[in-house]
C-alpha cells in the first residue's frame, strides 16, 4: 500500500501528543489559517528579518505577523535566531528542514492559486 490512504487506517492521528480526526486536520493546524502559509512562501528562498517580512506581507498586522512566527517556531516549520544583546537586536526567521519540506505543497498551492486567478479573476494593484 502506497502513502496514500493512511490517514483512514486508524480513527486518528497523533503527532506531539496532539489527536487530529486524520493527516489533512494535521496538516492545517501546522500551516492552516490565513497567514501561515503566506510567511513561509516568503521564507521558502531566503531568512528574512521580521522588518522584511512586514514589507513583504503589509496586508498583516505587527501582532499577528508576530503570532504566527511564533506558533510556526514552535511547530518546528522556521527557527528565529536573535543577534545582539540589547536594542537594537537583530531577529532572522529561517526554515528549517522540516519547514522546506512543505515546500512542494506551498508550490502546488501558490500554482493552484494563480490558476484560479486566472481562470475566475484577475490581478490588481492595492487600493
Amino acid at each position: 500500500m502506497g502513502k496514500e490512504g493512511k490517514e483512514c487506517v486508524g480513527n486518528y492521528v497523533k503527532v506531539d501528543g496532539k489527536i487530529y480526526p486524520c493527516t489533512v486536520s494535521l496538516a492545517m493546524d501546522l500551516i492552516g489559517g490565513k497567514w501561515k502559509a503566506v510567511i513561509l512562501y516568503h521564507l521558502k528562498d531566503a531568512e528574512k528579518r521580521f522588518s522584511e517580512l512586514r514589507k513583504e506581507i503589509p496586508m498583516v498586522t505587527e501582532m499577528t505577523l508576530s503570532l504566527q512566527l511564533k506558533q510556526l517556531e514552535k511547530d518546528g516549520l522556521i527557527t528565529r535566531k536573535v543577534y545582539g544583546e540589547k536594542p537594537p537586536i537583530k531577529v532572522i526567521y529561517e526554515m528549517t528542514d522540516f519547514g522546506k519540506t512543505f515546500i512542494p505543497a506551498l508550490e502546488a498551492i501558490t500554482n493552484w492559486g494563480n490558476q484560479v486567478v486566472s481562470e475566475k479573476g484577475q490581478f490588481v494593484s492595492e487600493n
